[in-house]
């Protein structure tokens, strides 16, 4: 009979160990970006759009990037690139920012300013209801570098 108790309750907790493993590989683990970094310009790739329809075009539930600034930033640069039609949602300290993609930037949302320290909840999102392979640019430097 304890054999019996072992058997049940061994695979519930294996259960029970794969859903919360599965649940902490879904949060993306914050990005911390120092000034003057010496990796110019930082590259991240994914996958654009999701479930939730929002201002900002369609979104994932959880943010694609998440970067943490422990000092401010006089200058950061974000830019996506991707096939479809990319918008970039920024939740952070100062408020929330949407770029749509338009006819002036190529289809290449980008957000520049100044950062002050906090958290920066990046969603890359879609105006169609699909889902696009992206590039995510993250620069210091207030021109583009060439490709």
């Amino acid at each position: 009979m304890k054999v019996f108790r072992l058997l049940t309750v061994v695979p519930a907790a294996l259960v029970m160990s794969l859903t919360l493993t599965e649940a902490n590989l879904a949060q993306v683990p914050p990005l911390q970006i120092q000034p003057n970094s010496k990796s110019e310009p930082l590259i991240l790739n994914g996958t654009s759009g999701g479930e939730v329809a929002s201002n900002c075009g369609n979104i994932a539930n959880t943010p694609n990037q998440i970067i943490q600034l422990t000092k401010p930033l006089p200058y950061l640069r974000l830019t996506v690139e991707s096939a479809g039609e990319p918008t970039l949602r920024i939740d952070g300290p100062g408020g929330s920012f949407c770029v749509l993609s338009d006819n002036y930037s190529e289809s290449n949302p980008e957000i520049t300013g100044y950062y002050m320290p906090g958290e920066y909840k990046v969603y890359v999102g879609e105006l169609s209801q699909n889902q696009y392979n992206y590039t995510l640019s993250i620069s210091q430097q207030k021109q583009p570098t060439s490709k």
